[in-house]
């Protein structure tokens, strides 16, 4: 018996060894092929160069979706299509903020409309600045010490987490929804310090939200210098801001997303790996998130480069208003449930283009633990990090659907440094970086079409 036993154990080890070294082969072919001969980095630079920033609604970000849809023919795509979606349109117009010295002199200050922010009609909207630290702070005020005022929310971005989008998460309430509590107690507007881990005098933009129920006034963001120079004003002497901002919305408008898939030879249950193809409406929208894009273009390629024969359907989703609206995931969600589609996984790459380092997974145990059971197959590509438990805003509505979903986790170090700036540009995308990215996700796909 224990001869039988022992032999067993022998043949289960050899086989699964056998099966490890056949994905490890798999998966340097997947690595040597995209670092060697991927489109995805000189595709970011048409995209960004040729295109640029693509706000929701804008004719920029039309000339993308045409964009995409060719690059998903190039890459070998079965079939390709634009999936309609009702988006809103926000446009920023012009825009000025100033400040008086204590010599009586105006002083202008480089700012940011946050996105969706109403403006001030294009007049000037001018008071007295009212600082507080946080947003337990400002609950104390007693409205009276805010009517009339303009309030400028100065938290700072916690330098302490290593994982960057921990600060992140903490700070973006007071880019959500200063401007409602401003308006709540009489406040003009609301001067938030900006998102941001750099050391610099960049303003962040980025999505805010208005309470039905309250009225409507503009907040906008300051880099972190001016933040500095403000509070050091404020602590000498009363200082007076001016706004004037031509922002606001208009509507919505019908787009559309973007949709290329290779199909199943066994099935056509769904994988989707997807990114955002709108961007902010400052710098190009390369990090943000051309990079996530041309990433899961690259699955598509390399699949069928390789001659790879995937069981399931792989769709790669360039999806629309994810920045102010996340309409175009809204609506993939909808589409796919009254299509009634079955969906296995969904990956998301929409937290830059730097180096991969892990994979966030947002899905049962079971599910989690057989992912993490291949970690060995990831760390010679410098991938160590499963624990993470969440996953990309447009796939959500794929999650709350029951479908297992995922992150690329890439080096968060740069990230907040330019997010949502004039800085995010193709110039600080890194090629290999890039494309090591697209090669884990590929990796990771293959897995889950063999295995699920």
């Amino acid at each position: 018996m224990k001869k039988i036993l022992g032999t067993s154990l022998l043949l289960f080890g050899m086989a699964a060894y056998g099966q490890y070294k056949e994905d490890s082969i798999q998966f340097k072919r997947i690595s040597t092929e995209i670092l060697n001969n991927g489109k995805g980095y000189n595709e970011l630079r048409e995209l960004t160069k040729t295109i640029g920033n693509r706000l929701s609604g804008s004719e920029a970000y039309e000339k993308s979706v045409q964009w995409a849809a060719q690059k998903l023919r190039d890459a070998g795509a079965d079939k390709v299509w634009l999936q309609e979606v009702m988006i809103p349109v926000w446009v920023r117009g012009k825009e000025s903020l100033d400040i008086q010295t204590a010599k009586g002199e105006w002083k202008s200050i480089k700012m940011l409309s946050l996105g969706n922010s109403e403006g001030t009609g294009g007049k000037d909207v001018s008071g007295e600045i009212i600082m507080v630290k946080s947003l337990e702070e400002y609950d104390q005020l007693p409205a009276e010490k805010v009517k009339g005022k303009i309030v400028f929310f100065n938290y700072p971005f916690n330098q302490g987490n290593v994982q960057t989008f921990i600060s992140y998460r903490d700070a973006s309430a007071y880019r959500r929804t200063t401007a409602s509590l401003t308006a709540k107690k009489g406040g003009k507007f609301a001067i938030v310090r900006s998102l941001s881990s750099a050391f610099d005098d960049v303003p962040h933009t980025g999505n805010m939200r208005y309470d039905k129920n309250i009225p409507k006034v503009p907040a906008v963001t300051i880099g972190n210098s001016s933040a500095d120079e403000l509070e050091a004003l404020l602590k000498k002497h009363r200082v007076t801001a001016k706004l004037n901002s031509d922002c606001g919305m208009k509507g919505e408008k019908l787009s559309h997303s973007v949709i290329g898939e290779i199909t199943g030879k066994k099935d056509q249950s769904v994988i989707v790996v997807g990114g955002h193809l709108d961007s902010w409406d400052v710098g190009e929208g390369a990090h943000d998130d051309g990079a996530g894009i041309v990433q899961s273009i690259e699955v598509l390629r390399t699949f069928k480069k390789l001659g790879i024969q995937n069981n399931h359907t792989i769709r790669a989703v360039c999806f629309a208003n994810e920045e102010n609206g996340t309409k175009g995931g809204k609506q993939y969600g909808k589409t796919a449930k009254e299509n009634n589609e079955k969906h296995l996984f969904a990956i998301e790459s929409d937290a830059g283009g730097f180096s991969p380092r892990g994979i966030s997974l947002e899905m049962n145990d079971p599910q989690r633990n057989q992912i993490k059971g291949w970690v060995n197959l990831f760390l010679p590509y410098g991938v160590y990090n499963f624990e993470g438990k969440y996953s990309g805003s447009d796939i959500a509505p794929l999650h709350e659907m029951g479908v297992p979903t995922a992150e690329l986790v890439p080096d968060p170090q740069r990230y907040f440094d330019i997010h949502h700036t004039e800085e995010d540009t193709f110039e600080k995308v890194n090629r290999r970086e890039l494309l090591l990215g697209a090669a884990v996700m590929t990796q990771l796909i293959y897995m889950i079409d063999k295995n699920w």
